[in-house]
């Protein structure tokens, strides 16, 4: 039984603390981190314009398919709705002369447009340059400018005047 009681009484060892080679040196964080700002640096600038970017592609998508549904409602109706309808001819029939004798149930586009930045696309029929004028005034909301302040119609950005 004497066995038995040391045999309790024994612990195992525990290993000794770390070891010199254990864990990660300041050096080594000093050269991750810059690691890290260099990558950061190449590819932040890249990356930050791309918004805007974004931004025009999709207002320039945006009135391809309003220029789709004014088509719909051309070939429906005879004509495009008046500059005094606006747009909102394609959400809502219009009560104002000229009355669409053929307007579609349901309308030619599910809800208003704006474009990206939060303003209404500019409509007047008949246009200055066609049938009719369809323009976003881009970033800045005002006529003219260039980059993404540019005016956006009919799909192509419009240089300032």
């Amino acid at each position: 039984m004497g066995t038995l009681l040391n045999m309790r009484r024994r612990r195992p060892r525990r290993k000794s603390r770390r070891s010199g080679e254990a864990g990660v040196t300041l050096i080594e964080m000093m050269v991750v981190l810059v690691i890290i700002a260099v990558v950061a640096a190449m590819v932040v600038p890249n990356v930050i314009g791309r918004p805007d970017e974004a931004r025009v592609t999709v207002a320039e998508t945006d009135i391809r398919s309003i220029a789709s549904a004014l088509e719909l409602y051309r070939l429906d109706n005879r004509l495009y709705p008046s500059t005094e309808q606006g747009l909102r001819a394609l959400v809502e029939r219009p009560t104002a002369a000229p009355v669409p004798q053929n307007w579609a149930q349901g309308g030619y586009l599910a809800a208003m447009p704006a474009d990206p930045w939060g303003n209404d696309y500019l409509y007047r029929s008949p246009g200055e340059t066609g049938a009719y004028d369809l323009v976003s005034l881009g970033a800045d909301g005002q006529s003219g400018g260039e980059g993404v302040n540019a005016d956006i119609a009919h799909g192509v950005q419009v240089s300032a005047k």
